[in-house]
């Protein structure tokens, strides 16, 4: 199979997001019922018990990375059906694992106290990651001189698409942080992952042959 020279998703990688599942799993292990009629006054129950209404900052903060994480796996989907599926097989293994991180970030920040979570918190070092994966990518493309529009191939729409959706999730995190601070990790991480998705729409675009849509100011 293809793969693409530098983006290939290492032994670490791999294992990380197998690990990250079955720490979910660990954590989550009763079976779950879809509806339980708890919340239908509007309050939803935190990981611990407490209950808060369904727009408190905190669920608004989470709610958005539920969002983010359907998008990008719209996106995931449209590699499956992509021209140059092999091309980008590497790259759908680095959107399941934000995938992944993002539902533990999730579980983070739906938790009063974190620590009791024996989950892999989202880390400097999954940072480092994704700017490392954005250095690789940014090698294929020409410089970017101006604004360009989200468009192009189908999984470069949607994963611009997701990168949107990642910064009002960052938002909404922020906005939570200034009333409950989270761990700077978390706020790192979720900034570097808009700059990926940004670069990994570019990135799918440069390798469909589909060129890119530049902003006019005028008319």
């Amino acid at each position: 199979m293809e793969r693409v020279k530098g983006l290939e998703p290492s032994a670490s990688t791999l294992a990380r997001s197998r690990s990250s599942q079955l720490s979910y799993t660990r954590v989550y292990t009763a079976n779950m019922k879809i509806y339980t009629r708890q919340g239908d006054e509007g309050q939803t129950s935190l990981y611990g018990g407490q209950k808060v209404a369904k727009n408190n900052r905190r669920v608004c903060a989470y709610g958005a990375l539920d969002e983010l994480n359907a998008a990008i796996g719209c996106a995931v989907s449209q590699l499956d059906e992509s021209t140059t599926t092999t091309r980008l097989t590497a790259l759908k293994t680095h959107f399941q694992l934000i995938q992944n991180e993002l539902f533990n970030l999730g579980a983070e920040l739906a938790t009063p106290d974190p620590t009791s979570l024996k989950i892999d918190l989202v880390s400097d070092s999954d940072v480092a990651r994704l700017e490392a994966e954005i250095d690789v990518m940014e090698q294929d493309l020409p410089p970017l001189k101006t604004f360009i529009l989200p468009s192009g191939a189908q999984p470069a729409s949607s994963t611009h698409f997701a990168r949107a959706v990642c910064r009002r999730a960052e938002r909404e995190i922020i906005g939570f942080h200034l009333e409950t601070p989270v761990r700077g990790e978390v706020i790192r991480y979720m900034n570097r992952v808009g700059d990926y998705l940004f670069v990994a729409a570019r990135w799918i675009n440069h390798h469909e042959k589909r060129g890119e849509t530049k902003w006019s100011a005028k008319k």
